[in-house]
Order: C-alpha cells, then structure tokens, then sequence
C-alpha cells in the first residue's frame, strides 16, 4: 500500500505542483488548504496520514501554530516545512518544533521526493527501535500487533482478560504463529510490566541439563559445574517466565516444575534450601497435552495446572486478512535495517501471497518477505522475488483476487409485533416453544452438523469453520462429539 502524503498550503497552485510530484513519485496525496482542515486530515493515525508538507506562512492558524498542534496530537508524525524564506532563525525554529526537514520555495520536486522518501525511511527507523526498546524492556502492547482478522480479535480478547491477573496461561498453535508475541504482550498489559521476560525453549535443552537451566545448580553441583548458576526461574522473578514448547519437557523435570509451579520456590541442583519466586507462568505447545497425557508422555496434574486459561494462536491460513498488513509492516522494517527502497508489493504478487498455504505461518512469511526484499530490483516486490513461493503456485493469473473486508449488511426492519423467524436451516436456533437456544447448544449442532456433513474430514472442518484445530478437537472432547467413526471411513 502507497504511503500518504498531506500537503497543508493555502496557495492552490502550490498544492497542485506538490499533489503531481507526490503522486508521480508513487505516493498518494492529500491536501488542506489551512492549518485547521490539515489538522482534522493528519490528527487521527486511523486516517492514514505518513507525512505531511507543511507552508510556514498561512492566514489563520499559521505554519508554526500547526506544527505544534500536530506535535501534540501525532508525536510519531514527520513533518516537512515549506517556506519561501531560508533564515536561519527560521529554520531552528522549526526543527525545535519538530520539523523533520526544511525547504525552501519554489520547492523542487526531486527534493521533495527525497526529503519524503528520508522522513519514512526514519520513522520506520524509529519505529522499530522503539518496537525493540518496548521487547526489551517487557512493555509489548497488544496495539503493537497486527490482529485485525477475526479469529485473531478473540486471540486479543482472551489474552486481555488474562492480563489483569496472575492466571496461569497456555497457548496453542502451530510453530510460527506468533506465540512468544502474545505471550510479551500479556506481561506488557499486566502489573508485571517493564518487569523481567525469560524465555526457555524446552525442546532446545539436553535433557541432562534440563533442572539446571529451568532451577539453577550450586558451584560443584555435577562435573562441569564450575561456578553458581541461578536458573531460569530465579531469573524471571517478579516477571514472566514463557516456557515454550512445553510439551517436550521430559517427565523427571516435569516433576520438578509442577513443584516450583504449586509452592512458589524452586530447588538448585546441589542446594541444600529451597529458593522463593514469585514468577508468572505462560507456556506454549504446538502439540496435543491431552493426547500426550492419554499417552503417558505428559503428566496429568502439571496439564491441568498450566492448562487454567487456554488461548488457540489461528495459523496464517485462518487469518489471511492480516496478510497485507503483515507484509507492509515487514517491508518497512527491512527498509530500516537493509537500507532498500521497496515501497510495496504488485497486485500479483499479493494474490500468489494470499492463495500461498504458508505452512511455516507468520515467521515464514516474515523470511519470504526478507528474502524478496533483498532480491527486489525495483520499488515493488514481485512474483520474482518470492522463487520458493511461485515456483509452487499455479498460474498466478487464474488466482482470485485477495479478498477485502465485506460491509456489514444493513438492518432489516422487523414486525414488533411479529417473532423473530426460527431459520430454516439444518441447526435451529429456536426451541419448541419460541424461545431461543443456549449458544453452547447451537454450537455443539452446528459442530456436528459440519463434522457429518464434511465427513469427519477434521481439517476441512476446522477450514470452513475459521477456528483452529486444536479448539475444534477441544470441543470435540467437551461436547463429546460423534466423529470417529466417520474419520476411519
């Protein structure tokens, strides 16, 4: 998607030079003719606005006046003065002000293009410097991801409200969702906040070095133990403690942890008193814990006390309107850090992105869009700059067009005095006596009804549905569902 430009100028003519070098440079182009309209234009992030050229000298609310306000109103917003005069004074002024860049009239239109090109080259710079600074520091905020997709709003949903407490959470899905990110966006919505954020890949240790990494040894402890080592746990206290991939943790060290889990202290290899931690726990699985511990691999009561709040992570697959998004927010952060100059993705390009099954999810997309990046010969990413991706892909021209967000249906005046109708279709969600249904009960018929009609084919089912599979084979097993025999057949 084309960035935008607002030009604010009270001269007419000069709008129109600027609004055609704008445009003829890719971007696309807004104009106010005053301080005040300009104002109502940039003042709202919602409305688009990335830069803004700004005339220093204009009736009303001047150039200084509206640089102020925007300041105040959009601190993250680059502003380019424009002025027929090149004082000195002039132009600290409006650098203290916040300006960006000065130019002086009659504005040369290359100069504008690389004075714009510059300010959105910086604001991504600082962007994700202040994205990291926020990661490093534990203050992740559920406005720094890209959820606007449906199954990903009840993501946001669940883990808000599991934020204002201590919960124990568990989060599903596959490899590369994007677990650890909600994971750091709860503790940046809790009390814990800017607090300590550690991670452990749990599939990643050796497993002789599992108690030590998770609850810290004593100097001696074992061969190789040459000084004190704190653990993991001891590390994360007063914060978080994300234990990723849980699931692959082996029985003896679940023994341990299920023991930090309930009395709040761990014990050190070689230790001879228990250490007190007041840690939260956030853990994460792309595997079934109730299948491990129907199969004996997981242990029964550490599923039920990591498993207190669960939330199901939707692959890419179920969430592809958040594909465009995703792609620009990775286009302008490989600008920043490669120094590249690619200002979005080709209308064919897209289609391949979308109808893409992107098994690797969101951390796949994110190296695809790495790579064509680096590849791209031009100002916009190309089938060409995808070679693992179009290689797979049909003809890319017979894919259907990236879908967009449909409008809502308007409201269909009713009868007061007449019911409201009962549906024809297969899952009633009226009862015999006019009444609606309980929502669990249309759920469990509409589960069923889906299940008999894809023919226990469970991934199609989950597809149609737009819910994980992981949720879907949860509620399975909650409303006891008929669909092993369909699945043998």
């Amino acid at each position: 998607m084309a960035k935008t430009v607002l030009v604010i100028d009270d001269d007419p003519t000069q709008r129109r030079l600027l609004q055609a070098a704008v445009e003829k440079a890719g971007f696309a182009c807004r104009t106010a003719p005053d301080g005040e309209a300009g104002i109502a234009l940039a003042a709202d992030p919602k409305d688009g606005i990335d830069v803004v050229l700004l005339d220093l000298t204009m009736p009303g609310l001047s150039g200084m006046e509206t640089l102020e306000r925007l300041a105040a109103k959009r601190q993250d917003l680059p502003v380019i003065m424009l002025t027929a005069t090149s004082g000195i004074d002039t132009i600290v002024q409006s650098m203290r002000g916040g300006a960006v860049d000065f130019i002086v009239k009659p504005a040369n239109p290359e100069r504008v293009v690389v004075s714009i090109r510059n300010a959105l080259k910086m604001q991504s710079l600082t962007g994700e410097v202040k994205r990291l600074a926020r990661k490093a520091e534990g203050g992740m905020a559920f406005d720094d991801m890209i959820a606007s997709a449906a199954p990903m709003r009840q993501v946001i949903r669940l883990a808000e409200r599991a934020a204002v407490s201590d919960i124990p959470v568990l989060i599903l899905g596959e490899s590369g969702v994007g677990k650890e990110v909600v994971a750091r966006c709860i503790q940046g919505a809790s009390t814990r906040v800017g607090k300590p954020f550690v991670t452990v890949n749990c599939g990643a240790i050796p497993e002789n070095l599992v108690e030590s990494i998770l609850f810290g040894h004593e100097k001696g402890a074992f061969t190789g133990a040459v000084s004190k080592a704190l653990g993991k746990f001891v590390e994360a206290d007063g914060g978080t403690l994300f234990l990723d991939e849980v699931g692959e943790l082996p029985l003896d060290a679940q023994v341990k942890l299920l023991r930090a889990l309930q009395e709040g202290e761990v014990d050190a290899v070689g230790s001879r008193r228990p250490t007190k931690v007041d840690v939260r726990i956030i853990s994460a699985t792309n595997r079934d814990l109730s299948q491990q511990v129907a199969e004996g691999t997981f242990r029964e009561d550490l599923f039920y006390r990591l498993n207190v709040f669960p939330i199901d992570m939707p692959s890419l697959r179920e969430r592809r309107d958040d594909i465009p998004a995703l792609v620009e927010h990775f286009i302008g952060r490989f600008n920043a850090s490669e120094g590249t100059k690619v200002s979005g993705v080709a209308d064919d390009t897209m289609k391949m992105l979308y109808a893409f099954d992107w098994p690797g999810n969101v951390r796949q997309l994110e190296n695809a869009v790495f790579r064509a990046v680096v590849l791209c010969d031009g100002d916009k990413l190309r089938p060409q700059d995808f070679p693992q991706i179009s290689g797979q892909m049909p003809d890319i021209a017979s894919l259907p067009a990236a879908p967009v967000a449909a409008a809502p249906a308007a409201p269909v005046a009713m009868d007061a005095a007449a019911p409201a109708p009962a549906g024809d279709g297969p899952v009633p969600i009226m009862d015999p006596d006019g009444e609606m249904r309980a929502l669990q009960d249309i759920e469990r018929d509409i589960l069923q009804y889906a299940i008999d009609f894809y023919q226990g084919h469970m991934s199609e089912v989950s597809r149609r549905l737009g819910i994980g599979r992981s949720t879907l084979y949860r509620k399975v097993r909650e409303y006891d569902l008929d669909m092993h025999e369909r699945e043998a057949s």
